[in-house]
């Protein structure tokens, strides 16, 4: 791939040392978990060592209704009040902190977890959960991030500032696996937390 940048080689990143608050699950989390559960390391997602998509790392910021600050930083790391949740590369690859693989934007737009896992597919501005053929989130030119509900309900989730131009995939696919985290951790706790799918051709 030629010389990049320390952040486009998550193998061989420089570890750092996480700062998980208690009771918190994280990325890190989910991949220990699948540890745990298939008794084996999981297999990197297909085109880990190549990597997929190219996309641009902004410096981004997006505040959540809830007051979470999210930002992504020019080296790569995503963070949440200041703890990392993951990092991304220019190379479409999603990585923990400590450089363990998360997840592969494809080329052609579908994200890629361990062991084949489908996380969902992201187009220039907006996402689909697995097994969807429409969007359930929008991040639109002004920044302003659109949550579609089951029954078409739109509701707004905070604006990105710093997203604009070719940044606006790369915003979206942070977006994308954010909210997935949270809803996956919201099914799991029964909460009645659905994958909204409404409008969206992807762009």
């Amino acid at each position: 791939m030629g010389t990049v940048a320390a952040v486009d080689r998550p193998r061989n990143a420089a570890r750092r040392p996480g700062r998980y608050p208690p009771g918190v699950p994280r990325f890190r989390t989910l991949v220990a978990l699948a540890l745990l559960l298939s008794g084996c390391a999981p297999q990197p997602p297909a085109r880990w060592a190549e990597g997929g998509a190219r996309i641009v790392i902004p410096t981004a910021r997006l505040k959540l209704p809830d007051g979470d600050a999210i930002e992504i930083r020019a080296d790569g790391r995503v963070l949440e009040d200041g703890d990392v949740l993951f990092a991304i590369d220019r190379a479409g690859r999603v990585f923990t902190d400590e450089g363990d693989p998360i997840a592969v934007l494809g080329p052609d737009g579908l994200v890629e977890g361990p062991d084949a896992t489908p996380l969902g597919r992201i187009g220039r501005s907006n996402a689909a959960p697995p097994g969807s053929a429409t969007a359930w989130l929008a991040v639109l030119p002004d920044g302003l991030v659109v949550h579609f509900a089951v029954d078409g309900e739109r509701t707004g989730l905070g604006a990105w500032e710093g997203c604009s131009g070719a940044a606006l995939r790369t915003c979206t696919l942070v977006t994308h696996l954010i909210l997935y985290q949270r809803a996956a951790r919201a099914a799991e706790a029964r909460s009645g937390f659905g994958f909204g799918v409404g409008v969206g051709v992807y762009r």
